[in-house]
């Protein structure tokens, strides 16, 4: 049986200790855009809201709306709405209020099940002529996803979490561009990219994770349970990563882009 959960697990300060690392794919997605005239932008699971501040500055955009689920993460973003920008709370993978020009998403989708589903519903919010950009962690391979499902998977976590260790929702790349392929998106990017982060050392990746990955566990766990959670994933981590000074810790993501015909 799970525990209670967290009522919010996210924590803005743990996410901003590696901003300048994680504003890199948003600059890439970024550039993918093709030229827009004061656009009317959507931005799926905002955060602290900086670079949905970025992105309205960076398009001119008339209005941007950025979405989150967490109320923490709002708070802090409350302080960059003003001259077009508004934040609200809100599910990434069933808002329905559109059409929008840009429908941008960074780092936020992975959280959403079933992305069969999920690509067509994101079709409906973009207006014609407009573009779809979502960029998505495809790491699961790496240690540092690969230990905390391990971690999972033992006793007394598997018997807690209940629902046992997240699965990915993330699709093969390829399948992104035949799902835009179908939904008639033209122009269709999708690229996979290895960004590599030079940090201190491996103790950081796991102060990485924990502003992401193991948020889900966090919020799952039982309040008692989540120390020694966390302990055992840093000891799982140890033994499956070099002790290298500095540490560089491979990330790999899927960045995706069309324009609906």
């Amino acid at each position: 049986m799970a525990g209670p959960a967290h009522s919010d697990p996210w924590n803005p300060d743990q996410y901003a200790r590696f901003a300048r690392e994680r504003r890199l794919p948003f600059e890439d997605l970024a550039a993918l855009l093709a030229p827009l005239d004061r656009p009317r932008v959507l931005d799926l699971g905002c955060g602290t809201g900086e670079l949905t501040r970025a992105l309205h500055e960076r398009l001119g955009a008339r209005e941007t709306l950025g979405v989150d689920s967490s109320p923490a993460m709002l708070e802090r973003a409350a302080a960059h709405a003003g001259g077009g920008l508004r934040f609200q709370a809100g599910d990434a993978g069933t808002f329905a209020e559109g059409p929008w020009d840009l429908v941008f998403s960074n780092a936020a989708l992975q959280w959403v099940p079933d992305h069969e589903a999920l690509w067509p519903r994101l079709a409906a919010l973009v207006a014609p002529g407009g573009q779809l950009a979502v960029q998505v962690p495809h790491n699961d391979h790496h240690p540092s996803h690969r230990a905390a499902v391990e971690v999972a998977g033992e006793a007394p976590f598997r018997e807690a979490l209940g629902a046992g260790a997240r699965a990915s929702p993330v699709l093969p790349p390829e399948r992104y561009a035949e799902l835009l392929f179908g939904l008639g998106f033209a122009g269709r990017r999708v690229r996979v990219e290895i960004y590599g982060h030079q940090l201190s050392s491996r103790d950081e990746v796991v102060e990485w994770v924990r502003g992401t990955t193991l948020t889900d566990y966090q919020k799952r766990l039982p309040p008692a349970l989540w120390p020694a959670f966390l302990d055992r994933y840093r000891a799982r981590l140890a033994e499956a990563l070099p002790d290298a000074r500095p540490f560089l810790y491979t990330f790999r993501r899927v960045l995706i882009w069309g324009r609906r015909g």
